[in-house]
């Protein structure tokens, strides 16, 4: 008997519980593990993406290795872009075409590609690379305030360097030499003591001086 009763009461606990917090605790377990689940998915479908993307670029590379039709080509960077507009994959293949039309100086192409990844791409070594490029295209228009308003691009402290140099390009270019010695003494102390590009560095400071 007074089993029974021990276990009805803890039957009228647990209805108790249930009333009064049990719901609310359910509901919140199911939220975590619908968000967990979304995240899973979301985790699984963003590699899928990622593969896809890598596909396509190597499928650019190679039509461009084959010496395939240009318009080929800029079907499948399209493909990549509208498909699959934050990849890695679409940043890398929109980089190489800007390089391919700035070697063939259509500088007006090569500068809308390097928008396209600068405005879709957050990756913080491809904006540097984006907005340095950027800044070297529009110096060849000689639109030397807009190459300056694109080496302004936030960026983190390891690529600064690279801006900076480009930066003292443009004042260079504009005759603006002291502007040149400030940009280029900036990225020589900002590189590491045993970086590649201090000597150019060194050489484009010293025949300012």
């Amino acid at each position: 008997m007074a089993a029974h009763l021990e276990e009805q009461q803890e039957l009228d606990n647990f209805k108790y519980f249930w009333k009064t917090t049990g719901k609310w605790l359910f509901a919140v377990l199911i939220l975590a593990a619908l968000g967990y689940l979304g995240y899973t998915v979301y985790q699984n479908r963003a590699a899928s993406q990622n593969q896809e993307a890598a596909a396509v670029l190597a499928n650019i590379v190679e039509k461009a290795q084959n010496k395939a039709p240009q318009s080929e080509i800029n079907a499948e960077l399209t493909k990549l872009q509208q498909s699959y507009p934050h990849s890695i994959s679409a940043a890398q293949a929109t980089l190489m075409a800007a390089a391919t039309e700035f070697d063939a100086q259509r500088y007006d192409v090569a500068e809308g590609h390097l928008k396209w990844v600068l405005s879709n791409q957050k990756d913080s070594l491809i904006q540097a690379l984006a907005a340095q490029r950027l800044g070297v295209v529009l110096l060849q228009q000689k639109k030397y305030d807009a190459a300056l308003a694109a080496l302004d691009t936030p960026v983190e402290a390891d690529f600064a360097p690279l801006l900076l140099e480009t930066r003292g390009d443009v004042y260079f270019a504009q005759g603006k030499n002291q502007d040149a010695v400030k940009s280029y003494t900036r990225a020589l102390e900002q590189l590491p003591p045993n970086a590649v590009a201090r000597e150019l560095l060194q050489m484009k400071l010293d025949s300012l001086k």
